[in-house]
């Protein structure tokens, strides 16, 4: 009996010495890498308020890489209709890359520069591609943010070539569209608890094709139910309704920035 005391005295000394070393010991340090997943369904895709699906449904998805320094790269992609980006896979593949930071408390500054890219799609007979870059500065307080889209290329592939294709003859080809810009405004408010109401406003002016300048607008309302957000977004724009219509091969046409509400299903990974 005195063996056994013993024995389960020294175990006894043991497991706390080895629990009070674990104690002390530091824990491991977070990673500085995030890796992320996103997948999503939508009613509509609608890119600065432009339908970019003939107003038909699109699935969506992208991974995301970004560092605790603020380096962060990532790639996104949607199916797109053929109508609007002939030729090719009816495909966007979207890659970004860029640098946020903070330089006082709440404010968050982001610079970087975003490709979208369109495999196989050409302009009608040109040749051109509708490959479009820019360079962005965005920023952000609180519940505030703003971002202005710099193209570094013509806009979309709009030149004095493209121009008929774009919006027929009644768009007057100027010369090349390089320095056209988005003016993105939006504001975020938690409204209820996982849920979100959205506001947005922006603005894009196309250099030299000042016919195809417009405002477009958003309203939406977004729920995180676990299994996935489930979102609702009414959005608009004036966009000359002349210029911003697509045709498809049997002839009909729809306008691609009309109002419409856009519903949509995502989730983060």
């Amino acid at each position: 009996m005195k063996k056994l005391i013993l024995s389960a005295a020294v175990f006894a000394a043991f497991a706390t010495s080895a629990s009070a070393q674990q104690a002390a010991e530091p824990a491991a340090p977070a990673s500085p890498h995030t890796f992320t997943g996103n997948l999503a369904v939508v009613t509509d895709y609608r890119f600065r308020g432009m339908s970019q699906t003939f107003r038909q449904p699109a699935v969506q998805g992208g991974f995301d890489y970004s560092h605790s320094s603020g380096f962060y790269v990532g790639n996104w992609n949607s199916n797109v209709s053929g109508n609007s980006y002939q030729n090719g896979g009816s495909l966007e593949m979207d890659f970004y890359g860029g640098y946020k930071f903070e330089p006082v408390k709440d404010v968050t500054l982001d610079v970087g520069a975003l490709y979208y890219y369109y495999p196989g799609s050409t302009i009608g007979t040109t040749g051109v591609k509708y490959n479009n870059g820019e360079v962005y500065l965005g920023g952000s307080y609180k519940w505030f943010s703003a971002k202005y889209s710099y193209g570094v290329t013509d806009f979309f592939g709009l030149n004095p070539t493209t121009a008929a294709v774009y919006a027929g003859t009644a768009l007057t080809a100027k010369g090349n569209s390089r320095g056209s810009g988005y003016l993105d405004l939006n504001a975020n408010f938690d409204i209820a608890e996982k849920t979100t109401l959205s506001l947005h406003v922006g603005r894009q002016n196309v250099k030299n094709y000042g016919a195809l300048n417009y405002t477009d607008y958003k309203i939406g309302v977004a729920r995180d139910f676990g299994f996935a957000t489930i979102g609702l977004a009414a959005v608009t724009t004036n966009g000359d309704k002349n210029y911003w219509k697509v045709a498809n091969s049997a002839g009909d046409t729809k306008q691609m920035g009309t109002s419409t509400l856009v519903l949509s299903a995502s989730k983060t990974f």
